[in-house]
């Protein structure tokens, strides 16, 4: 028996994109009478939109291969790009609606200018935004810190997704920045790889570089675990996960996985924990109460925990105070803007806090933007990540 396929969702964006389009043209046809303007225009839409239903029909077999890329960021890129349009166009037609005149080009003309300046920033973002890596430094103050640890410097990186890298001289440009931080500690916090731990494989010469006077930590993201491909059998899938740790180890990176670690200086000490992944609706595997066995409640606390719901779930009031909390998992969406005192991205509706530093209860968390990229193959605005924490003891 057939499984239905609900059309109802394709329709209504069908209906949408056409919606769309037809204030376009209608915006672009007050700069020209041309008769061929407008088979030319939606013929070429109904092109994009073949092209479009093809590619994905033909992943289910062939997975998401190039042309299914190139068909859905042209999609994408021109839809945004649109939408632009579509913004200044309301905005000149609302104030010909309120002065009763008719449609100004200069409207028109000032949107088209921003459709291609958008299109020109993806194309960036595609091709040399993905890699622009930054650094992005943080002091924060500690009451609890030892004093042998003021000044310690933590580096932090997250989700890698090498199975998205193409480029090795780019890649080794990150990786150079990340070791010229001469940190104390580097950690990496989850999503290596995009599915299969052969992703990683190619890269591992280059992340196996980095090197920190007290050692090199890692845990596992929800992508790690291989819950999103179809595997052949379940004991497939554990197999591929038990070769992802195995190349955690051949890099030289010591994975937490539910436990911790005492990093220690100069006769002192603080807690170095990890958890599995534990993310609302990407799987509750962590368990923090193991990672923090026979912990001293009052030893300072540094947590690897990939997805920034646990903090807010979870860690922000758990028992024994834990001072910080390293996520990563949001990219930032790997599109918003952080300029002139904005900061805003789309993936804010999903969550609160998507980047950077936040604090309550006195505990701060850091959700670093990532190193790499999935889906979407470029950044637009959320430029790729690495992180370096400098942790001081509060003086009174």
């Amino acid at each position: 028996m057939k499984r239905k396929i609900n059309l109802l969702p394709f329709a209504i964006i069908t209906g949408f994109v056409l919606l769309i389009n037809w204030y376009v043209l209608s915006g672009i046809e007050t700069l020209t009478s041309s008769s061929w303007l407008s088979p030319i225009f939606w013929g070429f839409l109904i092109f994009i939109l073949a092209s479009l239903a093809y590619s994905i029909q033909r992943m289910r077999n062939n997975g998401m291969d190039i042309f299914f890329k190139i068909t859905t960021h042209t999609f994408l890129v021109l839809m945004t790009s649109e939408l632009i349009f579509i913004l200044i166009l309301m905005i000149g037609d609302g104030y010909r609606l309120i002065t009763g005149g008719s449609r100004s080009v200069y409207w028109v003309e000032f949107g088209l200018a921003l459709f291609f300046i958008t299109i020109l920033i993806f194309l960036y973002g595609i091709i040399k935004g993905k890699y622009a890596y930054r650094i992005i430094k943080h002091t924060l103050f500690f009451d609890e810190l030892p004093e042998q640890f003021d000044g310690f410097l933590i580096t932090q990186i997250s989700d890698v997704h090498a199975g998205s890298f193409k480029n090795a001289k780019a890649v080794q440009k990150g990786i150079d920045l990340i070791k010229a931080q001469n940190s104390d500690l580097f950690v990496f916090t989850g999503d290596l790889v995009n599915n299969k731990a052969e992703e990683i494989v190619p890269w591992m010469g280059h992340f196996s570089q980095v090197k920190a006077r007290h050692g090199q930590f890692s845990i596992l993201g929800n992508h790690d675990y291989g819950d999103y491909i179809k595997w052949e059998t379940e004991a497939a899938k554990q197999a591929n996960l038990e070769a992802l740790k195995k190349h955690h180890a051949e890099m030289g990176y010591r994975l937490l996985l539910d436990e911790h670690v005492r990093i220690e200086k100069n006769g002192q000490h603080i807690i170095l924990a990890g958890v599995e992944n534990w993310g609302i609706g990407f799987g509750e595997r962590g368990d923090l109460k193991k990672a923090l066995q026979e912990v001293n409640p009052d030893d300072f606390k540094v947590l690897l925990s990939h997805d920034p719901t646990h903090w807010d779930a979870e860690v922000k009031k758990w028992p024994s105070k834990i001072q910080l909390t390293l996520s990563g998992h949001t990219h930032g969406m790997q599109f918003g803007i952080e300029a002139f005192g904005i900061k805003w991205s789309p993936v804010k509706y999903r969550y609160a806090h998507w980047a950077g530093i936040t604090s309550a209860n006195g505990r701060y968390l850091n959700i670093n933007r990532g190193f790499g990229f999935l889906g979407f193959s470029g950044r637009v605005g959320i430029w790729p990540e690495i992180t370096v924490i400098e942790l001081k003891k509060t003086r009174r």
